[in-house]
């Protein structure tokens, strides 16, 4: 805030003026009413330079990481899930494939099968090499 603020120095003199004419028991209002005055210009300077600060800081870091603002798109954390749904989708049509041709024995092998697939999924994404994007988060 500037010292030499035209309308704050026209507050102030209305205020000592209004002191002069209204008299001494007067003044705690008068004094009151411009700190009032004062402390709403204030609040709204200090909110000006705080949206304008979160708005240098969000500016920069989109613009460091690249990273876009918003939820976290779905990473690889998620893609095992949806192999899992993938596979229980097929295991329908190879469940019946299976039963048909082979009867118990046929339906327990699709059955071995899909969670073979499934566990050697599970493993190579939990046990594989990881990769510095994964690390950070999902933000990728």
């Amino acid at each position: 805030m500037d010292a030499r603020d035209p309308e704050l120095t026209k507050e102030l003199s209305a205020t000592v003026q209004a002191r002069r004419d209204l008299g001494a028991e007067y003044e705690s209002e008068l004094v009151d009413s411009f700190m009032d005055k004062l402390a709403e210009r204030v609040d709204s300077r200090v909110e000006q330079r705080v949206r304008r600060e979160l708005a240098q800081q969000q500016t920069s870091y989109a613009r460091a990481d690249r990273r876009p603002i918003g939820p976290p798109r779905p990473g690889p954390r998620f893609a095992r899930y949806g192999f899992a749904g993938f596979t229980l989708i097929a295991a329908i049509p190879l469940s019946a494939i299976a039963a048909a041709y082979a009867h118990t024995a046929g339906l327990f092998i699709a059955w071995a099968g899909i969670v073979g697939v499934n566990v050697a999924q599970s493993l190579s994404s939990a046990l594989g090499p990881r990769h510095k994007e994964e690390e950070k988060d999902d933000w990728a």
